[in-house]
């Protein structure tokens, strides 16, 4: 009986959690392939340690030409994971000048496990699940980055 009151309590701070979402700032992301294919993507941009903490937490719907860039602000190994993430995601690992480093393909929902950059990074773009592959955006493409007004670079 008492997990199941923890269990309740645990549910019931999940909603305010998930409508406390901090604001992200939006602007395009251009990405060009290695087959020099150009695709433009509607990003929104997790600067800050709370934005990139709750990145795509309880989102149920993400649009084939939106996402979501991670700015680390500097170069480094990074880490990401999926927990309270219900979409299966892409994770696009992208160094100091804009190459792809390597892409983590449709991510396991709600998962724990640790996804990592596998080399030092400085950002990282979710897109829906098998749109990395979908656009050809893998290892070598170029992404063009272009923070929205106003935030810090």
């Amino acid at each position: 009986m008492k997990s199941a009151f923890v269990a309740l309590f645990l549910w019931a701070l999940a909603g305010p959690i998930a409508a406390q979402a901090p604001h992200f700032d939006r602007a395009p992301l251009s990405i060009r392939t290695t087959e020099g294919k150009e695709i433009t993507l509607d990003v929104e941009w997790a600067i800050t340690p709370e934005q990139r903490e709750h990145g795509l937490m309880f989102r149920e719907e993400l649009g084939d030409d939106q996402g979501m860039i991670f700015d680390f602000g500097t170069v480094r190994d990074v880490m990401m994971w999926m927990k309270n993430t219900p979409l299966s995601l892409d994770m696009v690992f992208i160094d100091q000048h804009g190459r792809v480093k390597r892409v983590a393909s449709r991510t396991t929902p709600y998962s724990e496990a640790i996804v990592g950059s596998g080399t030092p990074v400085r950002y990282v773009l979710e897109i829906r699940g098998g749109r990395a592959a979908a656009l050809g955006i893998g290892e070598g493409a170029v992404v063009t980055l272009t923070p929205p007004t106003g935030a810090a670079d």
